[in-house]
């Protein structure tokens, strides 16, 4: 795209960094502690959106599986299923950003654009899903492409991208640095149903891709070694995506 393409956000105002993050909703609510990490999670955030700022998008998670569950047996089609996914993704957001302060655009942003208008405001802004069929990751990736952010974080399950699923097999050895045509290999076969486990959706891989944007899978819940990808540092343990 050029530079003078319609459609791009320019933020000539400000040269702070942006990074998008997106948070699955397994990792923000999964029944285990999860006030006392929320709260640790927004020190995290709010310090590190002094020099930052910062697209949050958060997933669904359980909340969201069950009501699916339930809602399939009782005859909804896919494209409802993802309508509830989607409800579940915003109130997550909600909860998050109870504990973010001025530094949030107090509402939850529901589109590209108004993620757009809302980042020019604010410090900080948060999202849940948009549109069905579109994961949080790869809502995620188009923010990031949009308002042109400098690096995506996926804060997931697992602290990287394995060979095989490491919950599965013993064999599985994680990848310290990968490609996106080699990561798209990986996670192809996954594609497409609502409520899919997946480290990185498809879609949000090949948005990533044409980008050109480095990013990171790190586990979400290691609240320290998240704050390190937050802060740019090179010593993150995870898997590191680099643009082909």
């Amino acid at each position: 795209m050029g530079d003078n393409e319609p459609g791009l956000v320019h933020m000539t105002h400000h040269d702070d960094p942006i990074y998008a993050v997106s948070i699955g909703g397994s990792i923000l609510v999964p029944g285990d502690d999860d006030l006392s990490y929320i709260q640790a999670l927004t020190e995290v955030l709010k310090k590190v959106a002094q020099t930052k700022r910062l697209i949050i998008v958060v997933g669904g998670g359980k909340l969201a599986r069950n009501y699916q569950s339930m809602a399939r047996g009782l005859g909804a089609g896919n494209t409802f299923l993802d309508e509830i996914g989607i409800a579940a993704t915003r109130l997550n957001a909600k909860l998050l950003m109870s504990g973010l302060g001025h530094l949030c655009h107090p509402i939850v942003v529901e589109t590209l654009d108004e993620a757009a208008e809302a980042i020019r405001d604010s410090r900080i802004i948060v999202a849940g899903g948009t549109h069905p069929g579109h994961t949080t990751d790869a809502v995620t990736a188009m923010m990031a492409e949009k308002l042109r952010a400098d690096v995506f974080i996926n804060a997931t399950s697992v602290d990287g991208v394995y060979t095989s699923d490491p919950n599965k097999d013993p064999e599985a050895k994680r990848i310290e640095t990968i490609s996106y045509a080699k990561l798209l290999e990986i996670v192809a076969p996954y594609a497409g149903k609502p409520g899919a486990n997946v480290v990185m959706d498809p879609l949000a891989v090949k948005v990533l891709a044409r980008s050109k944007m480095t990013s990171y899978v790190v586990k979400g819940r290691d609240l320290d070694n998240l704050k390190l990808a937050l802060e740019g540092s090179t010593d993150v343990h995870g898997t590191v995506i680099n643009p082909d």
